[in-house]
C-alpha cells in the first residue's frame, strides 16, 4: 500500500485545475472529431483524473478503439497551446450560448433557481463550456495524460434518466507521476476484490436476487465469521454488551432521531404492515436508544457499551454499486457509548485504541494504510443541516482534537463533513488503486440524548443528561473484506483464509491416507480440504497455489512411509519437514493469536 499522504491546498487545487483542463481538451478534442454526432454533458475533475460525459446521436458509438485518435488530436490541442479563459454570463445570454444542448440549459436553470450567476470557460475561441473552474492558464500546462477506460453512466447517476457514455482519464504535471500512478492501476486491477473474489469462490451476485445483495459462498463466509467473532471477542473483552434488535422499525423512530428528513432519499420505501408505517433500518442508533431507555439507570452503571453485528439497508444508486464494497445490504460491527459528558474524553480514546488493535492484528499499519480525518460542522450553515448548538459543537470538536492530538494520531481536518448530530473522527484507508475512502466512523453526539430524553440519576440523585459516542471498530464487514482481499491480493493471513490447508493425493491408492490426515487437522480446529481428483499432483499443485492456500502437504509413497509431514508454506517453492504433532501445535498457535505469519 502506499503511504498516506494529503497534498498541500496548493500542490492540490494546481493539480485540479490541470486535470480539469485536461477534461475540457478531451471534449474539444470529442467535438472537432464527432462535433455533429455527440452532445456534450458534463464533465469534472476528480481526485485520480477526470472524466466526460456525452450524448451520442444515432448509431454512433464510441469505443476504446478510437481513443488512440482521441488522444492524438488532444495532443494538437495541447501544442497549440491555447489559452484558456473564463467569462461570466447572464443566464439569459449562457441560454443563447447553449441553446441547442439540453444538458447545459438543465444546469443553466438550476443555477437561475439558486440566483447565482454562470461562468464559462473559452479554450481558444473555438471551444466553450459552462464550468465554475478552476483551470491552468493555457492547454500547455498539460504535460502528460492519458486515456483509461469507457464506462455507461446515467445522466445525474440516476437510472431513471438516460445513458450516456462516460469516457475516463487522468492528468499528471510528469510523464514519470502518470507512469508511477498507471503502474499503480495495472497493479490495482489484479487486485481488485470483485475479480478475486471470483476467482477464488468467495462472493457472487445473482439478478433474480437483486443488484448491490452478495451472496457469500462457503469461503467467504468463513472469512466473514472469523472477522465476527474477532469482533465479539474483543469488544466483549472491553466491556461492550452485544444486543440483538430488529432490521426494520416504523417511520416514526426515525422522524424522532432526525434521520429520516436527512436520510430518506437513501432510504427504502415505506411499507405499510395493519396500521403501521415500517421502514428497513439505515441505521441502529435508535434501536439502542429505545433500549437504553427501557429501564432506569445510574450514574454507576456508565459508561454502558450497546454493541451489534447488525444488518442495515441503505438504498445506493445502481450506477454506484461496486463489488462488497459498495451494497444496498450491509452488516455493520456498530456500537454505541452511552457515558456522562466527563467521560467522553477516555471513552474515545478507548475507541481509538480498539480500533488500532484490530487493524494492526488485521496486518493494517497506521499512518501508511489508515489515517484519521477530523471531520467538523460548518457554523455558516444556517441550520440546513447541522444541529444548531454552537458552545456544543466547539467543545465537542475539541474534545475529538485533543485524543487525537494526544494518540499521536495522523490525522488532518475536514469542515462540513459532520454527522448533523456532531463532529466526528473518520478513519480514511488508502485502497491499492490510490483512491482514500472513509471506512468507518467515531461520532460525538449531543443531539440524539435530547431528542430520546436519554438520562440517569447523578451522585446528587437527579436526572442527568448523557452524551453518546457511536463507534465501529472494524466498519461494515462487506466493504471491510473488500479492502482485506484487495489488501492482501487474496492472500490472507492463516487465521481468516478459507481454506488453511490443502493435502493433495498423488494416486487414487493414497486419498485414504489424505481423508484420515485431513479429518485430523479438523479435529484439532484447522480448515483442511482434501484433493484427490484423477489428475496429475503437478495439475493440483498449480490450482492450490493459485487458490492462494497457506499449507500444501502433498501425500505419496513416500509420505506414506514417512512419519513427518513435507509441508509447501504458500510462497515458497521447496517443502518443510515437521513432526506432525508439532506442525499441529504451530498452525493451532498462529491462528488463536491471529497471527500473519505462517
Amino acid at each position: 500500500m502506499l503511504k498516506l499522504t494529503h497534498m498541500k491546498k496548493d500542490n492540490h487545487n494546481q493539480l485540479w485545475a490541470l486535470r480539469h483542463s485536461a477534461e475540457h481538451v478531451l471534449m474539444e478534442a470529442m467535438l472537432r472529431l464527432y462535433g455533429d454526432k455527440i452532445i456534450m454533458a458534463m464533465g469534472p475533475a476528480t481526485d485520480d483524473g477526470f472524466y466526460f460525459d456525452f450524448d451520442v446521436k444515432g448509431d454512433f458509438k464510441i469505443s476504446l478503439e478510437n481513443f488512440a485518435e482521441i488522444e492524438a488530436e488532444m495532443k494538437k490541442i495541447i501544442k497549440e497551446d491555447l489559452p484558456i479563459t473564463k467569462e461570466e454570463l447572464s443566464v439569459k445570454d449562457a441560454k443563447k450560448l447553449f441553446k441547442d444542448n439540453p444538458y447545459k440549459i438543465e444546469w443553466l436553470e438550476e443555477i437561475e433557481k439558486r440566483g447565482d450567476k454562470p461562468t464559462v470557460f473559452w479554450t481558444g475561441k473555438e471551444f466553450v463550456d459552462l464550468c465554475a473552474g478552476p483551470h491552468a492558464k493555457s492547454t500547455g500546462a498539460i504535460k502528460a495524460f492519458k486515456l483509461l477506460k469507457l464506462a455507461g453512466a446515467y445522466w445525474h447517476g440516476d437510472e431513471k434518466n438516460k445513458m450516456l457514455t462516460r469516457i475516463y482519464g487522468t492528468a499528471f504535471e510528469s510523464q514519470k507521476e502518470l507512469d508511477d500512478y498507471l503502474k499503480m492501476m495495472a497493479e490495482a486491477e489484479k487486485r481488485d476484490h470483485r475479480k478475486l473474489g471470483k476467482d477464488l469462490d468467495l462472493f457472487v451476485f445473482a439478478d433474480i436476487i437483486g443488484k448491490g445483495l452478495p451472496m457469500l459462498t462457503p469461503r467467504g463466509t468463513v472469512i466473514r465469521k472469523e472477522l465476527e467473532k474477532f469482533v465479539l471477542e474483543e469488544e466483549t473483552r472491553r466491556g461492550y454488551q452485544h444486543v440483538v434488535t430488529p432490521h426494520l422499525a416504523k417511520v416514526d423512530l426515525y422522524k424522532k432521531s432526525g434521520h429520516y428528513p436527512y436520510y430518506k432519499d437513501t432510504m427504502y420505501p415505506v411499507m405499510k404492515v395493519d396500521e403501521e408505517e415500517l421502514i428497513l433500518r439505515p441505521m441502529t442508533c435508535p434501536h439502542h436508544f429505545m433500549l437504553y431507555k427501557s429501564r432506569p439507570h445510574s450514574y454507576r452503571e456508565l459508561p454502558v457499551r450497546i454493541a451489534e453485528i447488525a444488518s442495515q439497508f441503505r438504498y445506493e444508486k445502481s450506477g454506484e454499486l461496486s463489488g462488497l464494497s459498495r451494497v444496498r445490504l450491509f452488516c455493520l460491527a456498530d456500537a454505541h457509548i452511552i457515558c456522562a459528558k466527563d467521560q467522553a474524553k477516555q471513552e474515545i480514546k478507548n475507541v481509538l485504541d480498539l480500533i488500532d488493535y484490530m487493524n494492526k492484528i488485521l496486518g493494517l499499519k497506521k499512518g501508511q494504510d489508515y489515517c484519521y480525518r477530523l471531520s467538523l460542522g460548518d457554523r455558516s450553515d444556517d441550520n440546513k443541516k447541522y444541529y444548531k448548538d454552537d458552545e456544543a459543537w466547539e467543545k465537542a470538536e475539541t474534545i475529538l482534537r485533543e485524543v487525537l492530538k494526544e494518540a499521536k494520531a495522523p490525522f488532518f481536518e475536514a469542515p462540513g463533513e459532520a454527522a448533523f448530530y456532531g463532529p466526528k473522527i473518520d478513519i480514511q484507508v488508502k485502497k491499492v488503486n490510490g483512491q482514500e475512502e472513509t471506512a468507518f466512523t467515531v461520532q460525538y453526539d449531543f443531539v440524539m440524548p435530547q431528542r430520546f430524553d436519554l438520562a440517569y440519576i447523578n451522585k446528587e440523585g437527579k436526572e442527568e443528561q448523557p452524551i453518546v459516542i457511536h463507534r465501529s471498530s472494524i466498519g461494515c464487514f462487506e466493504r471491510t473484506m473488500a479492502f482485506l482481499i484487495e489488501h492482501y491480493a487474496g492472500a490472507f493471513p492463516l487465521w481468516f483464509s478459507p481454506v488453511q490447508i490443502a493435502v493433495l493425493s498423488v494416486a487414487e491408492k493414497h486419498a485414504k491416507h489424505c481423508e484420515k490426515l485431513a479429518q485430523e487437522f479438523k479435529d484439532a480446529g484447522l480448515r483442511a480440504e482434501v484433493w484427490d481428483e484423477n489428475e496429475t499432483v503437478g495439475n493440483k499443485i498449480r490450482k492450490a497455489v493459485a487458490q492462494k492456500i497457506p499449507y500444501l502437504i502433498v501425500i505419496g509413497d513416500k509420505e506414506l512411509a514417512s512419519e513427518k509431514l513435507a509441508v509447501r508454506l504458500r510462497g515458497e517453492k521447496d517443502t518443510t519437514e515437521f513432526e506432525k504433532d508439532k506442525f499441529i501445535a504451530h498452525a493451532k498457535k498462529l491462528v488463536e493469536e491471529r497471527s500473519g505469519e505462517l
